[in-house]
């Protein structure tokens, strides 16, 4: 097998090989840092790459795995961390002046997992600045550059992580999602995103933006590697309250089980009525619900009330908690911010603590009417986004599309939600995308039925 073949491999099948030892972890590792070298100069998904570390740990995994000390599916696996996230030793930017020059003091929750299991740092990952979201135009690293046609956004704010994993230079990135960060990027770069329930996973160590909607999840190409890798992150962590006291669980659970009798809500009054999403995108949409219906799932439809709400008070509770975050360095370093993030935290200055103790109150509310939606299903499926993925120097149109979405909800009530490809832009060529929604801590059942669709329609096998 050629570098450039090692480079296409799956999570779970690089890991396949390495267990049988049929694939050296070293050679693995300097093939996607060669890959990194030749294609990151015009896509700019990482802001810092860690050659030395990698290849430290990518001989370490090697011993190990030929002693037969295999320490499970990541073992050996390269991986690389949007830039909000602490590694040891290593800066952790925020794409941002005010940390450029600041290097982390210890491990994330989340890297200490991948750490115990024997995955290899690859590098750190372009982000919005502090994952504040927008639209980028004074940073100090260059945005990233879709690789479907460098001409289309990426979105954000988990750009870099999505940019990394469509372009075959990791198998696997780390991404955050505070108002559907992990799910515009992946969407737009055809890749698979999954931002877990609430409290699924440890955000200890990472830089907070909105800490009650804040949440940490994989990146990868195919449905099988995301589970494999939301296993090797999730779980309890002191560090964190939020994930106290929850349950563990296994998502790997019923992957190849098929669909007969999962129960499905359709949301689409939420793609099909005001606002319409772009033909293309219903069209994917529809090809999932049929696919799913055929397979034996029992489908019906539902209505998401005032979709508009969930958005609204989400961005509330957004400018909240993130100014609570900033306030100290808008005072006294303004300068350092750029323009769009500044203009965004700046929002959250004229809320007031009864502002933000009226919005819990709200977000009681539509947390329960979105779960007794949910009361006669197993699984929501809808859109991600509305309209088509814009180009570059549409600032306007990207200013659109990031509002116009229906990712922020599930934000406010912490249900997991996961988007996968389902299909490509017969006019622009770029990738399309649907939303699947699950209960609280069920994202064995999201991943059941997304393998499904992806066995019969593998859009993954295609790459830029």
């Amino acid at each position: 097998m050629s570098d450039a073949e090692l480079c296409l491999l799956s999570l779970s099948d690089a890991s396949r090989l390495m267990r049988s030892q049929d694939l050296s972890p070293v050679r693995y590792t300097q093939a996607l840092l060669d890959r990194i070298a030749r294609e990151d100069d015009r896509l700019h998904a990482f802001i810092g790459v860690t050659a030395d570390i990698a290849l430290d740990e990518a001989s370490a995994a090697e011993k190990e795995i030929s002693a037969g000390k295999w320490r499970g599916p990541l073992h050996g696996m390269p991986y690389a961390l949007k830039d909000i996230i602490d590694y040891a030793g290593v800066p952790t930017t925020a794409q941002s002046r005010l940390l450029a020059r600041n290097i982390a003091q210890a491990d994330a929750g989340v890297v200490r997992k991948l750490k115990n299991q024997g995955a290899i740092l690859l590098g750190k990952l372009s982000t919005d600045e502090f994952a504040c979201g927008g639209y980028p135009v004074d940073c100090p690293w260059p945005a990233p550059r879709n690789p479907w046609n460098p001409e289309y956004v990426t979105a954000g704010s988990s750009s870099g992580s999505a940019v990394a994993v469509a372009a075959r230079m990791v198998p696997l990135s780390l991404g955050t999602d505070t108002n559907g960060s992990i799910r515009n990027p992946a969407a737009r770069c055809g890749i698979v995103g999954i931002k877990p329930t609430y409290g699924r996973v440890s955000r200890h160590g990472v830089i907070p933006l909105a800490p009650t909607m804040d949440h940490v999840g994989p990146m990868t190409r195919t449905v099988q590697d995301n589970a494999l890798a939301l296993q090797a992150i999730m779980g309890s962590d002191p560090a964190d309250p939020a994930t106290m006291n929850r349950p563990d669980g296994d998502v790997l659970a019923g992957l190849a089980a098929g669909v007969g009798g999962l129960r499905i809500a359709v949301a689409r009054n939420v793609y099909m009525e005001d606002p319409a999403a772009d033909p293309e995108q219903v069209r994917g949409i529809e090809e999932l619900v049929r696919v799913l219906a055929d397979g034996g799932a029992i489908v019906r439809e539902v209505r998401i009330p005032a979709l508009r709400k969930y958005n609204l008070l989400s961005r509330l509770l957004l400018s909240i908690e993130a100014y609570a975050i900033h306030e100290p360095w808008l005072r006294s370093e303004p300068q350092s911010y750029g323009t769009r993030c500044r203009e965004r935290l700046l929002q959250g200055a004229f809320l007031t603590a009864a502002d933000h103790a009226r919005a819990n109150e709200l977000r009681r509310q539509y947390t329960a009417e979105l779960s007794a939606l949910l009361s006669g299903a197993d699984l929501l499926v809808t859109a991600s986004g509305y309209d088509a993925t814009p180009k570059v120097n549409d600032r306007e149109g990207f200013l659109k599309t990031y509002e116009r979405q229906v990712r922020m909800p599930f934000n406010l009530t912490g249900h997991p939600a996961l988007v996968l490809p389902t299909g490509f832009s017969t006019l622009t060529g770029m990738p399309l995308a649907a939303q699947i929604v699950g209960h609280h801590f069920d994202e064995a059942t999201i991943y059941r039925a997304a393998s499904y669709y992806e066995r019969l329609h593998p859009w993954h096998a295609q790459y830029p």
